[in-house]
């Protein structure tokens, strides 16, 4: 658990990168393309060559790509790797009007398998072959610049989101199945995965990786980027391709075929990795000026029936896996519902401009449950939290195992959202007592029913009274929970309101620790 902590912590570091501006630059390789344009592989390609390809890798033994432990790519300090700059002129596609720009990113350090990349047109596929005349060194890092590799270690790509004017990054393909993106005004926060394998389970975590891409050059109006990506690991292959639009939510379609190479029981799709450190839940363990630290806050759920469930993120003193099991689920996501600069009080972080990222469906994907796993940790460096969907039933070898869903990353996803969203959870002693936690939840609504009923239920403890009022400061409905756990170390909590016999507003669920 330590190694997928620390993993997954230094990956969310090193993907964010900053903005470009290439508007007025030339490309600097077009003089190397012209005499490497023999070397390069060409071919036609399609999505079926692509899920053919690795249909056929699945029936074959799992051969590592890695870089050797010895070569200095490998061996490279995170300082070492965060010096190394790319040329802002060899930006792909700089010089050509379309939407959408591409920036190879470098391998090394903890990026030690290479990834090849490829730009298609016209159905032909063409490689970008590695090349470190497209980044900048320091007189100490030349070793590192005359090292051999095979390939990049991923690549970002920039769009006017904000501006006319201005290129900025939002999305990026880095480590593992790895992907990020952000919508408009957003910073970069959590991330999603292409698939996860093992995740927490004792025998130890298998992070697949895509080991090479296929770019379609886009139209020059083309308000889309299409990417497809090829998924190795020792259980598996697969054949993934991205649809990505950017914009206020920016929104990334996934198609994907799985193919096996033995059973695989415990998997997740759609995986979601972000941080939680602390907000008014559990303030009190850390001594910290900010009143809250995270990437999100709560795992929100659409069930099939219709149910909202609302479940605050916790950062656990041991390990926690909560399961949410639906027949039809009509979408999950991690959320970041804090908005205001004075949740955070963070001036360099930017918390409350980190977005949320939510998941529909697109094909039938049965029974199964949504998965939630919290992770304790002490720094805000590291990703502790992970959301996904998991199949009732498992993925079989020999067969082919299809997904489509859609990620919508913003501010304001999903966007349509009842009366009753919760907007705040805290925690805390009762007044006047050591025995009794109070829980405070804040709805906010339009228009708040009078004679609203509080259903409030533990699985342990007990509760032994609720309190509901309107906030005459915001107009939002504060309902306060009192829970005795007595001896209990644990409590499934839950909390729902309901009006003239119907629901009201989300379902609040939380599981207490001690």
């Amino acid at each position: 658990m330590k190694k997928l902590i620390n993993q997954l912590a230094i990956i969310a570091t090193l993907v964010i990168t900053p903005s470009y501006n290439v508007l007025a630059q030339t490309d600097a390789s077009d003089t190397q393309e012209a005499k490497q344009v023999q070397e390069r592989p060409t071919y036609n390609f399609d999505r079926e060559w692509l899920e053919n390809k690795a249909k056929e890798l699945a029936s074959k033994d799992y051969q590592s790509q890695r870089i050797p432990e010895n070569n200095p790519l490998s061996t490279m300090s995170y300082d070492e790797y965060k010096k190394i700059q790319f040329e802002r002129g060899a930006t792909i596609w700089s010089r050509e009007d379309r939407n959408f720009r591409l920036i190879p990113l470098h391998p090394g350090f903890l990026f030690k398998t290479p990834v090849k990349l490829n730009l298609v047109v016209n159905d032909v596929s063409r490689r970008v072959l590695y090349t470190t005349d497209i980044f900048n060194y320091d007189d100490e890092l030349q070793n590192i610049k005359k090292s051999a590799a095979e390939g990049y270690s991923g690549f970002s790509v920039t769009h006017p989101i904000n501006t006319a004017k201005k290129w900025d990054e939002f999305m990026v393909f880095q480590g593992g199945t790895y992907f990020r993106a952000v919508g408009e005004t957003n910073w970069y926060g959590l991330s999603a995965r292409g698939l996860a394998i093992n995740t927490a389970k004792p025998s130890g975590e298998e992070f697949p990786e895509f080991t090479e891409f296929w770019i379609e050059r886009p139209s020059k109006d083309n308000e889309y980027l299409i990417v497809h990506a090829l998924m190795q690991s020792p259980s598996a292959t697969g054949a993934f391709t991205f649809t990505a639009s950017p914009g206020k939510n920016t929104e990334i379609k996934v198609e994907s075929a799985i193919f096996p190479r033995k059973d695989i029981p415990s998997f997740g799709i759609a995986p979601l990795t972000s941080m939680f450190l602390f907000n008014p839940i559990n303030t009190t363990q850390f001594d910290d000026f900010r009143p809250a630290v995270h990437d999100s806050e709560g795992l929100f759920i659409v069930k099939g029936n219709g149910e909202h469930i609302w479940r605050p993120l916790a950062n656990p003193r041991r390990l926690e896996i909560s399961m949410f099991e639906d027949d039809a689920i009509k979408g999950f996501g991690l959320m970041q519902r804090s908005r205001k600069f004075s949740h955070f009080e963070d001036i360099e972080a930017h918390y409350h401009k980190r977005p949320s990222a939510w998941v529909t469906p697109i094909s039938d994907w049965g029974e199964g449950h949504v998965e939630l796993i919290e992770i304790p940790t002490n720094a805000e460096i590291h990703d502790n939290i992970v959301a996904f969907w998991q199949p009732k039933k498992p993925l079989k070898a020999g067969q082919t195992h299809r997904f489509a869903y859609k990620v919508a990353w913003g501010s304001s996803v999903p966007t349509e959202l009842q009366e009753g969203r919760i907007v705040d959870t805290a925690s805390g002693n009762a007044f006047g007592s050591t025995t009794v936690r109070d829980f405070v939840i804040d709805y906010e609504g339009k228009s708040i029913p009078d004679n609203m009923i509080i259903n409030a239920s533990s699985s342990t403890g007990k509760i032994v009274g609720t309190i509901s009022k309107v906030i005459p400061e915001n107009g939002n409905l504060r309902v306060v929970v009192k829970f005795e756990p007595a001896d209990e170390d644990f409590s499934e909590l839950r909390v729902s309101l309901t009006n003239k016999d119907k629901q009201w507003g989300e379902t609040w669920l939380y599981r207490w620790t001690r």
